[in-house]
């Protein structure tokens, strides 16, 4: 039986080499504002919102045309925390 995650954690790799992590709660959340916000604004030096999960109506900006890469990673919780 697979198991389910609990969470996306999205890694954003920025021009410059800064890395900033964001989390959704489901992979659909996640397509939704890649593909919503992300996409259609990627040579786009404006400024779009990534949505933060660890606080409600808080959000960082970034232009998009900046993100060189995305990594997703499924979380999932467990009893047992592993550093």
């Amino acid at each position: 039986m697979p198991r389910t995650p609990s969470e996306y954690s999205v890694h954003l790799m920025i021009e410059g080499g800064i890395r900033e992590e964001v989390r959704f709660p489901t992979i659909q959340e996640f397509q939704k504002w890649y593909s919503g916000e992300l996409v259609p604004k990627s040579a786009s030096d404006d400024f779009i919102s990534v949505p933060i999960k660890n606080i409600q109506g808080e959000y960082m900006v970034v232009r998009p045309s900046r993100i060189v890469a995305i990594r997703v990673e499924p979380v999932f919780s467990s009893s047992v925390e592993r550093f």
